[in-house]
């Protein structure tokens, strides 16, 4: 880049189109443009189906290969990948081309670390690029090992997983791509892929903090430019820098905001908040499992229940639960989770939920699903010590009695208070992050300094 040209750095992100890995890429371009980055960010035409206004952030799209919703859900998993791989190549090489001669000439391109090929891209137009990995160290370090040969898959179910920079790990505490691949056929090949080209990236950013997994952390740096700059939430719920920075801005859901009306009529920390994110889809049996546990506990609940989902609740359920529980089929979760009602937080363990929680100090009671779930639980229960995994039965379903249990243990058991205190003490540290100065912010300001001192071309 020319030191002499007055022209804000001007950098491109390509998110995967999924919401779970849009909102953390969002949060780090708002940081970015907070600092006189000028930034565009790009996803597939029709994947945000709702959308409010990103201040400083243009949002363009390019192609993934599909012209609808019902297309892209008809293709199988390697096919989509596939069609992103290349309408994603030659739509972007365009948008590129096109930002340059209207005047805004990418200088950098940050693309998730799913879409390798949004690094060949910028090699190619000889631009800047760095990877953005939306999962934690820890996971990473599973994933790479697996890339490198150096763990087999399928992992036999006796074996203890030692790897370095993780505490030992029980095949139930993997990845589910790498305990059973061939359910999630290319999904490990995804997973794996991740690294192609990476470690020739100058920054590879991790939404994580660097102190939680510090181990790992230290590992992967052996490799490749690691640098945390996590947790990738809105300012006002961290360090209040951005005070308009309330809530991630592009959705691809609309919440229901009736719930925070409904959590001021409730007790401190008497409220069980209840969701498995955007992508998870229980069986029938786990939702009435989960409901019946509702009912027998003596608590008020907020369940987030995607309209999707709803025809799998008990019959006649949201009638009987209604003095005691709330069922919504989406809400802002930052704003339940930092409310004082919450005392726990029943969750899939996906890294967003539990890094908001984390940050804002609330027990969980993890319920793993897929992916990284499990890893996540791991870590929440025997790592960091603020919550407890539920055990599913022989039949992989958590059963209410479980359920009720792990539920009483985290929010009135005799560990409840080391749990709430462990939970405190890892919102403080995430909070300080992202201060002047820390772990999180030193690794942005130098990103920062390296687009600004024109050290990119």
């Amino acid at each position: 880049m020319d030191q002499k040209k007055e022209q804000k750095p001007h950098c491109l992100i390509l998110p995967y189109p999924i919401q779970g890995h849009i909102n953390p890429m969002i949060q780090f371009s708002k940081r970015l443009a907070h600092k006189g980055i000028t930034i565009t960010f790009a996803v597939p035409q029709g994947v945000l189906t709702s959308s409010t206004a990103v201040d400083d952030i243009a949002v363009e799209t390019i192609s993934d290969g599909y012209d609808s919703a019902a297309a892209r859900a008809g293709a199988s998993p390697q096919e989509r990948l596939l069609s992103f791989k290349t309408a994603g190549t030659e739509s972007t090489s365009r948008l590129i081309e096109k930002l340059r001669e209207g005047g805004r000439p990418v200088d950098c391109v940050v693309c998730d670390a799913f879409m390798p090929w949004g690094l060949a891209v910028a090699k190619s137009k000889g631009l800047f690029g760095a990877a953005f990995f939306t999962q934690t160290s820890s996971v990473n370090v599973i994933y790479y090992n697996v890339f490198k040969g150096l763990l087999k898959v399928p992992v036999s179910e006796k074996e203890i997983v030692q790897l370095p920079g993780l505490p030992p790990l029980e095949v139930s505490d993997l990845p589910s791509f790498v305990v059973d691949s061939e359910k999630y056929p290319g999904v490990l090949e995804l997973m794996a892929g991740q690294f192609e080209g990476v470690r020739d990236s100058g920054f590879v950013f991790v939404n994580s903090v660097y102190e939680l997994e510090e181990e790992a952390n230290n590992w992967m740096k052996k490799s490749m430019s690691v640098k945390t700059i996590g947790p990738a939430i809105p300012s006002m719920y961290l360090d209040k820098r951005l005070q308009q920075d309330t809530n991630y801005g592009l959705s691809l859901f609309k919440p229901d905001d009736t719930c925070m009306k409904w959590l001021q009529q409730r007790s401190p920390k008497s409220v069980i908040y209840v969701s498995f994110g955007s992508m998870a889809k229980l069986d029938k049996h786990q939702m009435e499992e989960l409901a019946t546990a509702l009912m027998l506990i003596d608590k008020h609940f907020l369940w987030v229940v995607r309209s999707s989902e709803v025809s799998k609740l008990p019959e006649n359920f949201a009638d009987e639960a209604s003095g005691k529980g709330l069922i919504l089929s989406w809400c802002s979760q930052l704003e339940v989770l930092a409310h004082e009602a919450v005392g726990c937080f029943v969750t899939h363990c996906g890294w967003n939920s539990t890094l908001e929680a984390l940050s804002l100090g609330v027990p969980m009671v993890g319920v793993p699903w897929w992916s990284d779930q499990a890893t996540n639980a791991k870590f929440v229960m025997d790592v960091w010590k603020m919550g407890v995994r539920a055990c599913p039965n022989e039949e992989g379903v958590v059963g209410h009695e479980e359920l009720v249990s792990c539920v009483k243990h985290v929010m009135e058991g005799e560990r409840a208070e080391e749990i709430r205190e462990n939970a405190m003490k890892w919102k403080e540290l995430a909070k300080g992050a992202v201060d002047e100065g820390r772990s999180s912010d030193r690794n942005v300001e130098e990103f920062i300094s390296t687009l600004m001192g024109g050290q990119v071309s």
